[in-house]
């Protein structure tokens, strides 16, 4: 049977597939087609979308008989470097049928939402986020735990004819979830590149936003202000009324749960007058400068490994956002949105 579809202008391209004899429409936005064709060619086990060009690209959707991997969108980043942002643009504004898996190992715990950066309610506008908040700090979620919920929770999506997107910067969290072989005693940090796994259970279009460490770490310093001017020490010290001071013979890098979030064990110490309210702060930013450092180490050697990670550059973005300029986001929209939107459309179309 042969379908042929006049378009004069769209910016929805229509995937049609047929499963157990009901047709299911995922629908996404981004590409426009002016004055083009649009074939669709149907036999028993696949649907090709063809567009008729002087060269035609055809792309085959997998009928029920094919065994391909699942595909999400994946994106990456160190610590402050716009993950959640880009995400909601590209959700709100593009891909309106997908759900967001968070992948930030503190934003997974409950409480403490200021101090731990949790993305608000105002600023999701109305994405639905996995694992955000849910678990309690009491419990020590561990990598494995994190591969069996957000491996449920993907599955849960892509059942709903929903396209997944996993964000966060727990590059641990994230090769839990996404390697074929998971070992739970397998640090791919502390490993030989070569030993780190590049078979993955999905098909994965990987995102990362990067942004050069001079700015980044001038913008990190900005935002524990923010922070601080914006509830976190008010947070942190409600904390500490209805919790008890650490143990203090706990070795460092010891802490579990809310307590290893940057921000609790130095304001910990202003609270208990180890030291002055400006030396806390100065020792906050510190520490996430080298945990921004770190996370990008991980994702270096993750890129090493074999993983295909689309680097999208967004210092300049991040120079326009801390500038005195009245307009602020066009960069952004230019030099991180619009790369990131074509990624993606060329992996769904893949």
């Amino acid at each position: 049977m042969l379908i042929v579809v006049h378009i004069i202008s769209i910016t929805r391209i229509i995937f049609i597939t047929l499963t157990h004899n009901h047709l299911h429409f995922l629908m996404f936005r981004s590409l426009s087609y002016n004055h083009k064709h649009l074939k669709f060619l149907t036999n028993p086990t696949t649907r090709v979308l063809r567009r008729n060009m002087s060269s035609s690209t055809v792309v085959t959707i997998p009928g029920p008989t094919q065994k391909n991997k699942n595909k999400i969108i994946v994106i990456m980043g160190a610590t402050g470097s716009g993950k959640s942002k880009l995400s909601i643009d590209l959700v709100t504004r593009h891909y309106p049928f997908s759900e967001i898996i968070n992948s930030d190992k503190i934003q997974i715990t409950k409480g403490l939402n200021i101090t731990t950066n949790k993305i608000t309610v105002p600023d999701r506008r109305g994405v639905v986020h996995h694992l955000l908040g849910e678990i309690d700090p009491d419990f020590n979620f561990s990598p494995s735990h994190f591969r069996s919920i957000a491996g449920q929770r993907i599955n849960s999506i892509i059942n709903r004819h929903k396209l997944p997107f996993l964000v966060g910067g727990s590059n641990s969290y994230i090769y839990a979830l996404l390697t074929n072989r998971f070992d739970p005693d397998f640090n791919p940090d502390s490993n030989p590149v070569h030993f780190i796994s590049n078979e993955l259970r999905y098909n994965c279009c990987f995102i990362w936003v990067d942004v050069l460490n001079p700015v980044l770490n001038e913008y990190l310093d900005k935002r524990v202000d923010e922070m601080m001017n914006s509830g976190m020490y008010e947070e942190l010290e409600q904390f500490f009324k209805e919790n008890r001071f650490s143990d203090p013979g706990l070795e460092p890098g010891r802490a579990t749960g809310l307590r290893k979030a940057i921000g609790v064990p130095e304001m910990e110490r202003y609270f208990k007058k180890s030291c002055t309210y400006e030396e806390a702060v100065r020792e906050i930013k510190e520490n996430t400068w080298r945990l921004a450092k770190k996370q990008m180490w991980k994702i270096q050697r993750l890129r090493e490994a074999g993983w295909d990670l689309q680097r999208v550059d967004a210092t300049e973005a991040f120079v326009e956002a801390m500038s005195n300029k009245k307009e602020k986001g066009i960069i952004w929209e230019k030099q991180v949105v619009e790369p990131s939107v074509k990624i993606v459309n060329r992996f769904l179309l893949d």
